[in-house]
């Protein structure tokens, strides 16, 4: 069986809803597409410091999707952001860092996006065999009773230091410390520039009023989608945002600036459509739109990474980064978990809806 059939085979009966589904809201001649020379198309006229779009080349030119203009990046910062025991106790191998490095590279990875203490205690080893993206802040869990603020971990000076060709941030949009996280991001990306590394934003949104008595809209299209453009606008490289699970988080919350018009013109239902939205708001595919992996669920996981991937790809987006589908289980499967997604990218017969 061939790859495409093989895909086709894990989709089941909802292969033709996401295998043949045309945008037609926003459709495909709007939208700029990744391909081999995206960052030089895209960059080269821009203000960033030749040394950011060396950079940016070693991420875009390392592992099985190198020279594709797509992206699969192994993220695995839970340690801090969702507690250590809590996330390895699946698979205790994950608490040694370099085990880390090791499932980036045996997948063919384009990098590893991780800690300042786990690239740090390997960067001599690693850090000029795969890409490493030095994530400088997180959300703590050990205040009680838990706050949800994202905080600075060190400087992008130690990232660089270490041969990091960028940082990675997270910015809760929406939550109360917003201003700041966005400011001192803002200014932590103006430093990694200067110095010639990439940066990717974790684009989430966080207020307990997102969430309501009849729907969560922590990821919906339209609030999602703007959380993204502003994280454009704070000149990330590489937008990094769950997939959409629903839309009208504006107008159901009654909040922000919308219409029904808005809607009726940009969206339908359709997660590929969705997901287009979100690529919209990162200046129309220019800034690249990664899509989370989301969380471990067992036996489903390879189906729903080769899903979300497949949306992803067709929406317009530049590729998956993925972690607990991957180190939540046995070193082997992680690999094939990580390498089935990539043969989406890699499949012409899976093109842009």
């Amino acid at each position: 069986m061939d790859t495409y059939e093989n895909i086709k085979e894990y989709l089941g009966d909802k292969a033709s809803f996401y295998l043949e589904h045309v945008c037609e809201k926003i459709t495909k001649d709007e939208i700029y597409t990744p391909n081999g020379n995206s960052k030089e198309e895209i960059f080269s006229n821009s203000n960033r410091h030749p040394q950011a779009l060396r950079s940016l080349a070693q991420l875009y030119n390392h592992g099985n999707l190198a020279n594709t203009g797509y992206l699969s990046i192994l993220p695995i910062d839970q340690g801090i952001e969702h507690s250590a025991a809590f996330s390895f106790y699946k698979n205790p191998d994950y608490f040694d860092p370099e085990n880390i490095i090791k499932l980036a590279i045996e997948a063919g990875c384009n990098g590893v996006a991780s800690t300042f203490g786990v690239l740090g205690l390997y960067s001599r080893k690693y850090a000029h065999k795969i890409p490493f993206i030095v994530k400088v802040n997180h959300n703590e869990l050990l205040t009680y009773p838990n706050k949800y603020d994202q905080t600075l971990f060190g400087k992008v000076k130690d990232a660089w230091n270490m041969g990091a060709i960028g940082i990675g941030a997270t910015i809760y949009f929406g939550s109360k410390e917003s201003n700041r996280q966005i400011k001192e991001i803002s200014e932590a990306f103006e430093e990694a520039h200067n110095l010639g590394m990439a940066t990717i934003l974790w684009c989430y949104t966080r207020n307990e009023a997102f969430k309501t008595e009849k729907e969560d809209y922590h990821t919906a299209a339209d609030v999602t989608g703007q959380a993204n453009h502003i994280g454009v606008t704070i000149q990330a490289d590489i937008i990094k945002q769950k997939l959409p699970t629903n839309n009208y988080g504006f107008k159901n919350i009654d909040f922000g600036k919308y219409n029904d018009e808005m809607y009726e013109t940009l969206t339908t239902k359709h997660p590929i459509d969705l997901c287009r939205l979100q690529v919209a708001n990162c200046y129309m595919g220019r800034i690249g739109l990664i899509s989370s992996g989301g969380g471990s669920k067992g036996e489903s996981d390879l189906v729903e990474a080769i899903t979300t991937a497949v949306i992803n790809k067709r929406a317009g987006g530049s590729g998956l980064i993925m972690g607990r589908k991957a180190f939540q289980k046995p070193f082997g499967e992680g690999v094939n978990i990580l390498q089935s997604v990539q043969q989406v990218y890699l499949e012409d017969k899976i093109d842009i809806a």
